[in-house]
């Protein structure tokens, strides 16, 4: 796979900080002792999740937004890794395969003489490169009856993993469809008109191409999305929201009846669980919100999705530890290595 690197065990294990008396996780996640035919070595191992980071920001760039997203994945690395093995989470059932590394296409795109209609058209076209090739790697990872763990990037990247995972399962024989459903811990709907792929139409494009069933976003800002959506997703019997007014201001309903009522209405499929950081308050993205959910609500709700669901897949995506205009904040790659814990742990348990 041309954008792919594929991790060895020294490659994790210079990333983790060996100390006497205690072991990391890094010690215990599996890699591929082989990557030549990784597809067949990949179905032997004994993990039950796949860990793979896209660390790219040409598809937020390709919805106008500030790049960063790509900065994200080895600071996370360096703070999962380093995370304790013990009963709680060992590690063991953790394959971490590698990451994407998309920088050619970003370098050939800035690097020309571009001006901005021709640039966002440039950005929209390497996002479908981008798409071919993630879809390819999730439908792998899911055709082998293994739940891939995502770290973004852009949430342009839902739609390759939704089409990538939904022909894996079915080819697995686990679905009789291909076609999974979604929840997305988000706040905005990312269902955009397809005028071109980029990071704020990935579900509109998946469930149009027929890969996803039904879709529900818990936590959607009412300020920020357009009426044209809005009426659409109103007339979409297969796509439903709670707004973060709903929850807080309004108090129609609590935050825990809000994700119950999404795995509620997702339930009769495989489902995805997306988590969007720029819902979280303060948390460095393109988009980041002065008022949002906390940390603690995004654990509580990656917790209980894990649960309840029939996970297909984890999707954590655009946070940022540094944005292009320079901002920065290393809690991001925290933040993602307790939400990646807290998943494995809901998921196992059940």
């Amino acid at each position: 796979m041309k954008h792919f690197k594929f991790y060895s065990k020294s490659d994790v294990l210079s990333l983790t900080k060996v100390r006497r008396f205690e072991t990391k996780i890094g010690e215990r996640v599996q890699t591929l002792k082989n990557d030549s035919e990784w597809p067949e070595v990949l179905q032997q191992s004994t993990a039950k999740y796949v860990l793979v980071g896209i660390p790219e920001d040409i598809g937020v760039k390709a919805n106008l937004g500030i790049g960063g997203a790509d900065t994200t994945w080895h600071p996370f690395l360096n703070a999962f890794l380093n995370i304790q093995s013990n009963d709680f989470l060992t590690g063991d059932d953790l394959l971490l395969l590698g990451h994407f590394d998309f920088g050619d296409l970003k370098y050939l795109i800035e690097h020309n003489a571009y001006n901005r209609d021709e640039l966002i058209d440039a950005y929209r076209h390497a996002v479908n490169i981008i798409d071919e090739e993630v879809e390819q790697m999730m439908k792998t990872i899911a055709a082998s009856k293994k739940i891939p763990i995502i770290i973004g990037g852009g949430h342009n990247n839902c739609y390759p993993i939704i089409k990538g995972v939904s022909k894996g399962l079915y080819k697995a024989d686990v679905l009789p469809l291909a076609q999974i459903n979604c929840i997305n811990l988000d706040a905005h709907t990312d269902y955009r008109s397809m005028e071109g792929r980029h990071s704020g139409n990935g579900f509109r494009y998946a469930e149009t191409d027929g890969y996803m069933g039904k879709y529900c976003v818990v936590g959607l800002h009412e300020n920020y999305i357009p009426q044209n959506v809005l009426t659409d997703i109103h007339a979409n019997p297969f796509i439903q929201y709670t707004s973060y007014e709903d929850i807080f201001i309004h108090e129609r309903k609590n935050f825990i009846q809000a994700i119950a009522h999404a795995t509620g209405f997702t339930e009769d499929t495989h489902t995805g669980i997306e988590l969007d950081l720029d819902c979280i308050e303060q948390v460095l993205c393109s988009a980041a919100t002065p008022s949002g959910f906390t940390a603690l609500h995004a654990r509580q709700y990656i917790n209980f999705a894990a649960t309840d669901a029939k996970v297909a897949y984890l999707h954590i995506c655009e946070g940022a530890c540094q944005l292009a205009d320079g901002t920065k904040d290393d809690f991001t790659a925290k933040l993602i290595s307790y939400l990646v814990s807290d998943f494995i742990k809901a998921n196992t348990a059940d």
